[in-house]
């Protein structure tokens, strides 16, 4: 199970950066600050799943949790969402290390 944790961090982590990268590219050309929403970078990747993601959190939680989440989450900056995705599934797949140090037996 920590395995998994750890590819998903990884593979987070390769989104976030390409979507840095994407957006330092955008804002070099336009010469101003360009952050990609997660709502927008979302719908462009799969506009169906979004859809499914309403439908499913107003059924499960309501109708204010949906709001919370598109005004609170959703404009934030697509990069830095997956960047904190990626530090989520970390933390999750850590492996402490041992206190005795690495060659006890």
């Amino acid at each position: 199970m920590r395995f998994l944790f750890r590819v998903l961090s990884l593979l987070a982590l390769c989104v976030g950066v390409v979507l840095g990268v994407i957006d330092a590219i955008a804002s070099v050309s336009a010469s101003q600050v360009i952050m990609t929403p997660l709502s927008v970078a979302w719908i462009s990747a799969h506009p169906g799943s979004l859809m499914a993601l309403e439908g499913l959190v107003v059924t499960r939680l309501g109708d204010g949790a949906w709001l919370a989440l598109r005004d609170v989450v959703l404009p934030q900056p697509a990069f830095a969402a997956m960047l904190l995705l990626s530090l989520v599934f970390w933390v999750i797949g850590y492996k402490k290390p041992s206190p005795a140090g690495r060659f006890a037996a």
